[in-house]
């Protein structure tokens, strides 16, 4: 791969439970996950059932290429939709691969490791933590934590709030953490990802405040592209008989608002309601970009090149 590449490409956009179908063959039914290219380095963010597929084509890389499998995978919270699809995610039974596993500490005594076995517990899974085969390292990630990449042959480097950061170079792939607490139970982490001067912010399962989030607004200060939560339109953020305010999850406006303080270049709209269809989509991002024009939807296998930017 070219060193000089950086892409995404959404692997599933929506929240809650996965949602087949025709009504949304289009966008996507496979709940959260986004692979991201950065020359050699590939980052997941969240393991919902999009990392299935995913896993399955580093499988097949390996075998017909034989590329070795070395990830690092960020973890934005513990909730289902979230996680869902490690336990079919391929590359964790292969030996042979390397995952740097990271996301936030749970609220619990228990640590990162091991509330994700929790999933992988029989009688409710088949496969168990004996079956991963691949080789597996876990940290916790709060407010202010950075990680760097460098050499994609060497572990990821953690570096706490209170670390300097090391010279920067033109190869230096950084991942800064903000931890945002509007999202039910413990919040929910943000990542910013930076690379040869180019930066994209994922922001799912957040939710707006009046006069905007000022702390989500200054991490993402200048972004080339920002992936935030718009799982709402405004009538049934707050219209009856459901009113979802503190549910965790933004409007498209709330997105909006984020976009235009920040001055990012492109907007994408992501964590997409189970109940809203492809046709409904595409009235929610209209609205949008009346407000902040360079809107898209979060589309399930279209990459996204942040080189060309």
């Amino acid at each position: 791969m070219n060193n000089e590449e950086f892409w995404f490409r959404f692997r599933g956009a929506r929240g809650g439970y996965p949602t087949p179908g025709p009504a949304t063959l289009k966008y996507g039914g496979n709940t959260t996950c986004l692979e991201i290219h950065a020359g050699p380095h590939l980052i997941i963010i969240d393991a919902g059932s999009g990392i299935i597929g995913l896993g399955q084509e580093m499988l097949a890389a390996l075998r017909t290429r034989g590329q070795l499998i070395r990830a690092t995978l960020l973890l934005t919270h513990v909730h289902n939709d979230h996680i869902q699809g490690l336990p079919l995610f391929g590359p964790a039974l292969a030996a042979g691969s390397q995952l740097h596993i990271f996301g936030p500490k749970p609220l619990t005594d228990e640590n990162l490791r091991d509330t994700l076995k929790r999933i992988m517990r029989p009688p409710f899974s088949p496969i168990g933590q004996h079956d991963l085969l691949s080789r597996r390292t876990f940290a916790h990630l709060r407010q202010g934590d950075r990680i760097i990449l460098e050499d994609p042959a060497a572990p990821p480097q953690y570096l706490t709030v209170h670390d300097d950061c090391p010279p920067r170079t033109p190869h230096t792939l950084l991942i800064q953490t903000h931890h945002s607490y509007s999202h039910p139970q413990n919040g929910v982490l943000v990542f910013r990802i930076t690379y040869r001067e180019r930066s994209l912010v994922f922001a799912t399962d957040v939710e707006g405040y009046v006069g905007g989030d000022q702390r989500l607004i200054k991490f993402s200060q200048g972004a080339d592209v920002l992936i935030h939560d718009a799982e709402y339109d405004e009538d049934e953020y707050a219209g009856k008989p459901l009113v979802k305010q503190g549910w965790g999850h933004s409007t498209w406006r709330m997105a909006t608002e984020v976009a235009q303080a920040s001055q990012v270049k492109r907007l994408f709209l992501t964590h997409h309601s189970p109940q809203h269809d492809d046709a409904y989509l595409e009235q929610l991002v209209a609205k949008a970009q009346k407000v902040f024009a360079p809107t898209y939807l979060a589309q399930e296998g279209v990459k996204v090149s942040l080189t060309a930017l």
